[in-house]
């Protein structure tokens, strides 16, 4: 059935670090806008703003790195994954509670903002 997957569509914040902690490549990309990603951003993480993901959209495609998309407080990257979902990206997640909860939970060195 096209636009189905087994994948969640969420990972936490946790289960991400413990791949990359594992040794695990993944492509982190951030969906938020360029001055969130210069107020906060996750090492090694890529900017692609929500609205530019369609643009991106063969190089997601050809990505053979898992993907982990993530804003703010997880909406727009859920948002996003659905969409990418759509077209047939299927090794793609959302970051659960965004950066905000990787700041709380993971990484208290990346900057909290409102």
């Amino acid at each position: 059935m096209p636009g189905f997957s087994k994948r969640p569509l969420e990972s936490t914040p946790q289960e991400v670090n413990q791949r990359m902690t594992a040794g695990e490549e993944l492509r982190l990309v951030d969906v938020r806008e360029l001055f969130e990603f210069q107020q906060a951003r996750i090492e090694g993480a890529e900017l692609i703003p929500m609205r530019s993901v369609p643009q991106a959209l063969s190089s997601l495609e050809s990505e053979e790195k898992p993907i982990v998309v993530f804003c703010h407080h997880g909406m727009r990257s859920l948002q996003v994954v659905g969409w990418l979902r759509e077209q047939g990206v299927e090794n793609c997640t959302s970051m659960a509670g965004g950066i905000d909860r990787w700041s709380l939970e993971i990484d208290r060195s990346v900057p909290r903002y409102s």
